[in-house]
C-alpha cells in the first residue's frame, strides 16, 4: 500500500489508505482481553472504552471475541456468535463510527487455553492435539483464580469443518452488528496457531506435518471468512516466532513466509486484498512481561519482520512492546504500515494526542487489567483535558 501523501517519508501520524479505509494515523488500538462483558454480552462500558480510544479517522480492533461456545479461556470475554451478542455490539460500534472511527471484530477460539468450567458440559476443550500447555501457565478462573491447564482433545478431521463454519458465521455477525471488518487470530497459542507450530502440532494427518499441512487451517478459514464478507474486510494476525503458551516452532521465519505465500497467493486468485497482515514482534515476552518496548537483537527481530513486511503484498501492521520512539522507526524505515498499541492504550485513552505532542502517559495498573470491574482501571484513566479528550482529539 502507498502512504497518502506524496512526498516525504511518512511518520506515524500520517494519514494511510488501507484498502478501502482512509486512516488519519497509523497508530492502532490493539486487541486486549479486558473481561468486561459479563456473561459474554458487551455492555455500555465497552462502549465507554472504544469511544474513549477513538479518533476521527483512528482504527481500532476489538478485544478477542468468541466464534462459538467452545471458544472461551478467560472469564467474561464477549461472543458473536448469538443475536444477543449481535444486538449488543451494535450500540458499541455505532458509538465508535458516531466519534469517526473504523471498527474491525476480533474473531477468537483459545483451543487447548481453556478449561472445563469455559465449556459446555464441562468437557474437555478443543485443539490440534491431546498435549495440554505446561505447568508454566496458569489460566484465570471465573473466580478470579488460577488454574492448570487440562488435557485437550483432539478435533477430528470431521469436525474441523465446523469450527471453520463457526468463523464464518462469526465474520457475518460482525458485519451485521455494523462492523467495518474483521480480524482472525492466528497468533500467541490459541487454536489456529496451535495448528501452525509444529512444537504443539503433532498430528500425522492433512493438517499436520509439513508446513503446508499446518498451515491448511488458518487458509481454510480466511478462505471461508473471505468469500463470506469480502477479502477486503478480512484481516490476520500470526506471531510465528511468540512462545505464549508453548507456541513454540523449530522455524518461526519459515513459517511466517509460509503463511505470508499462501495469503499473497489467495489475495491474487480472489482479486482483492486483504485488509492487513498484524505480525507480534519477537521481543514480546512470555506474560507480556515486556515494559519498555526495549530493542531486541537484529537477528530476532529485525530481519524476520522486515523479510515478512518485504514479502507480504499488502497493509502490513507491527504489534508488541512499542514505544513512542520505536513506531515512529518503524514507519520512517519502512518496517510497518499501521502499528498497534495494547497497554499503553489501556491507560492512555487519548495516546494518540499524546504520541503526537510527545507528553507523559499514564502508568498502567496490571492488577485491573482482567477485572470485571465496569471503570476501575478500565474507563477511569484520565486525558489530558479535563473534559474527558474532546478537546484534544479535536487537535488532531
Amino acid at each position: 500500500m502507498v502512504e497518502t501523501k506524496s512526498q516525504g517519508t511518512p511518520t506515524l501520524f500520517s494519514p494511510y489508505k488501507m484498502g478501502k479505509f482512509n486512516l488519519s494515523h497509523r497508530v492502532v488500538l490493539a486487541p486486549m482481553t479486558r473481561c468486561r462483558a459479563l456473561n459474554g454480552i458487551p455492555r455500555p462500558a465497552l462502549a465507554e472504552y472504544y469511544t474513549q480510544r477513538s479518533t476521527p479517522g483512528g482504527f481500532l480492533i476489538t478485544e478477542g471475541t468468541l466464534v462459538s461456545n467452545t471458544a472461551a479461556g478467560f472469564p467474561h470475554v464477549p461472543g458473536i456468535y448469538n443475536e444477543e451478542q449481535v444486538e449488543a455490539w451494535k450500540k458499541i460500534v455505532d458509538a465508535v463510527h458516531a466519534k469517526g472511527s473504523i471498527i474491525f471484530c476480533q474473531l477468537w477460539h483459545v483451543g487447548r487455553a481453556s478449561h472445563s468450567v469455559y465449556q459446555p458440559g464441562g468437557g474437555a476443550p478443543i485443539s490440534s492435539t491431546s498435549k495440554p500447555i505446561s505447568n508454566r501457565w496458569r489460566i484465570l478462573m471465573p473466580d478470579g483464580s488460577y488454574g492448570i491447564y487440562p488435557k485437550p482433545r483432539v478435533l477430528e478431521i470431521s469436525e474441523i469443518q465446523e469450527v471453520i463454519e463457526h468463523y464464518r458465521k462469526a465474520a457475518l455477525n460482525a458485519i451485521r452488528a455494523g462492523f467495518d471488518g474483521i480480524e482472525i487470530h492466528g497468533a500467541h497459542g490459541y487454536l489456529i496457531d496451535q495448528f501452525l507450530k509444529d512444537g504443539i502440532n503433532d498430528r500425522t494427518d492433512e493438517y499436520g506435518g509439513s508446513l503446508g499441512n499446518r498451515c491448511k487451517f488458518l487458509m481454510q478459514i480466511v478462505q471461508a471468512v473471505a468469500a463470506a464478507i469480502g477479502a477486503d474486510r478480512v484481516a490476520v494476525r500470526i506471531s510465528p516466532a511468540i512462545d505464549h503458551l508453548d507456541a513454540i516452532d523449530s522455524n518461526p521465519l519459515n513459517l511466517g513466509l509460509a503463511v505470508v505465500e499462501r495469503l499473497n497467493n489467495l489475495q491474487l486468485q480472489m482479486g482483492s486484498k486483504l485488509s492487513y497482515l498484524h505480525v507480534t514482534q519477537p521481543r514480546y515476552h512470555a506474560y507480556g512481561q515486556t515494559e519498555s518496548g526495549r530493542h531486541g537483537s537484529e537477528e530476532e527481530e529485525a530481519y524476520l519482520m522486515r523479510t515478512l513486511k518485504r514479502t507480504y503484498q499488502g497493509t502490513f501492521m507491527c504489534s508488541g512492546g512499542f514505544t513512542r520512539e520505536l513506531g515512529i522507526q518503524a514507519v520512517a524505515e519502512g518496517d510497518a504500515d499501521l502499528v498497534s498499541y495494547g497497554r499503553l492504550f489501556i491507560s492512555n485513552p487519548d495516546l494518540v494526542l499524546r504520541l503526537k505532542v510527545n507528553v507523559p502517559l499514564n502508568r498502567y495498573n496490571r492488577k485491573t487489567f482482567y477485572t470485571q470491574d465496569p471503570v476501575v482501571g478500565y474507563t477511569d484513566y484520565p486525558f489530558l483535558s479535563k473534559d474527558k479528550g474532546t478537546q484534544g482529539q479535536s487537535r488532531l
